[in-house]
């Protein structure tokens, strides 16, 4: 196993770079009552140097999302009688995969069966770069033996309580509790990269193991793991393979985090503080 240490960087911009240059990405993400998971992983990923982000939302949350934040787009997709995404937007989802670089599911939509169809569709899709988080997990969790046929690249971003779930879904054995061997066994098992969340998130494709040092007990606040799908999103779409995508969102996102408890103490910080510290973060690295 080989051991990093060394954080990637992005590239220096060209002079007559356009928007196009740095990634479009597309977030499908929220339901009624969770349009704020859509809107920070849109705004995080904006702030973390995506050229173009769409996100694509319920519609009746639409309005919501769009009015939290002018500088990203807005797809409206059908939605079930609870607000959440239903298995109508499959072929509105399908459409506009070849217009972005990335994509991401999961911050906010909700748990169902519709969902799960929503995301099967996305896993047989050829070579999608696809960041899976949160709800999305949860999901993902229920589809039965779903590495068997996937053919999108995955990066994945779960917490203690999502791997659990993953595990369980996948192994026969116990869930270890040494994390990098729970990350590891299920980036080789699952041929992803995986991300786990928490006190030194480790990051891994199987092969090469990434142990974060930024963040802190601040930025256990609801929203945070919202924050890092947006970050890993753009880095993405800006070129970054998806471990060094990985390794530079979570070291950037930990480190925006300790900017903001510089500024603001751990106790009040929220995770509007942490993409408003992403970029003395980016400057800083």
């Amino acid at each position: 196993m080989q051991i990093i240490e060394s954080i990637p960087k992005l590239k220096p911009r060209s002079v007559d770079a356009h928007k196009g240059d740095f990634g479009k990405v597309c977030i499908i993400a929220g339901s009624i009552g969770m349009s704020g998971a859509a809107a920070l992983a849109g705004r995080a990923a904006l702030r973390a140097g995506a050229g173009l982000v769409r996100v694509a939302t319920p519609k009746s949350v639409l309005p919501i999302v769009a009015s939290i934040e002018p500088s990203f787009t807005t797809i409206a997709l059908p939605e079930d009688n609870l607000g959440r995404i239903s298995a109508k937007a499959i072929n509105p989802i399908l459409e506009v995969l070849s217009e972005n670089d990335v994509v991401a599911f999961g911050p906010g939509v909700g748990i169902s069966g519709a969902l799960r169809s929503v995301l099967e569709a996305l896993l047989e899709q050829d070579q999608l770069r696809l960041i899976i988080d949160a709800d999305g997990l949860n999901n993902l969790a229920g589809i039965k033996d779903w590495p068997a046929g996937l053919k999108a690249n995955l990066i994945l971003t779960p917490h203690p309580g999502e791997m659990k779930r993953l595990w369980s879904g996948l192994f026969r054995e116990p869930l270890p509790s040494d994390r990098q061997q729970q990350a590891v066994q299920l980036a080789q098992q699952t041929k992803t990269v995986v991300a786990l969340k928490g006190a030194g998130t480790v990051v891994t494709d199987g092969q090469k193991v990434y142990i974060n040092k930024t963040g802190n007990p601040g930025m256990a606040t609801a929203g945070s793991g919202d924050v890092l799908t947006g970050v890993i999103t753009a880095l993405a779409g800006q070129g970054l393979s998806d471990f060094d995508a990985a390794v530079l969102g979570v070291y950037i996102h930990g480190l925006a985090g300790d900017i903001a408890a510089e500024n603001l103490g751990q106790v009040s910080l929220m995770t509007t503080d942490i993409i408003q510290a992403l970029s003395d973060a980016f400057m800083r690295t």
